[in-house]
């Protein structure tokens, strides 16, 4: 059993010194997360209580036959989801950032500064528009660098779908990206990358588990991969 496998066992027992040093080490990555999946929203914090209060009572439960931060993904990605089923009544655009980060009009930001501001916010409006479960497999692979076999053991989903999801939710954010001049550039990278990704695919062969889904998979259900 090695530090981590240790430290990660004592929590679970109940040390509270140890899952304090748990919390210390993965809050980053929780937040970090927690900000792509609903943006720098006031109650950001608060879903990251809550995934770590989640953790705290079911770390007991943990069997290790994941990473431990596999599943620490896990936990977080169903704490946000029930965090916007709750709030369905409620605006889900991130286009404000919480008080302490407002702009401050008395000192401009650079030209540079702003402008990658407001792709962030019209890139966050666009995953907004996803489906659930396109926008979850997008953020983990896109954004957090998962590979889709991680991703099936934190959605809790077949590889074959959660490429089926990526590559639909891929298709319908280039579709997109038109619709927000500040993403211009993002839509010719995107583009360029799934060329490049469907290249690969096809030097690869099918059933590679190194490839990411671009060649089109069959949709779910049949319907358009939702």
């Amino acid at each position: 059993m090695n530090e981590n496998e240790s430290l990660i066992a004592r929590a679970a027992s109940g040390d509270r010194t140890a899952f304090r040093e748990v919390y210390a080490r993965h809050r980053g990555d929780v937040a970090r997360l927690v900000f792509r999946m609903i943006g720098a929203r006031p109650e950001a914090d608060d879903v990251i209580q809550e995934v770590f209060f989640q953790v705290f009572r079911s770390l007991k439960d943990f069997r290790g036959q994941s990473k431990f931060t596999t599943w620490l993904h896990r936990v977080t990605v169903n704490v946000v989801l029930m965090h916007r089923r709750s709030a369905k009544s409620r605006p889900v655009y991130a286009d404000e950032p919480p008080q302490d980060t407002m702009l401050d009009t008395r000192q401009p930001l650079p030209d540079e500064d702003f402008a990658r501001r407001e792709r962030m916010r019209a890139f966050r409006r666009l995953l907004d528009r996803l489906a659930e479960k396109k926008r979850v497999v997008f953020i983990l692979h896109e954004l957090e660098g998962m590979a889709p076999a991680e991703i099936a053991k934190v959605v809790g989903a077949p590889i074959l779908t959660v490429r089926t999801r990526l590559f639909y939710a891929r298709r319908e954010l280039e579709a997109m990206l038109g619709e927000e001049p500040a993403l211009a550039g993002v839509a010719k990278e995107m583009a360029s990358a799934s060329r490049e990704a469907n290249d690969a695919s096809e030097e690869d062969g099918a059933g590679n588990d190194s490839t990411d889904g671009a060649v089109a998979p069959e949709p779910e259900n049949g319907s358009s991969g939702t």
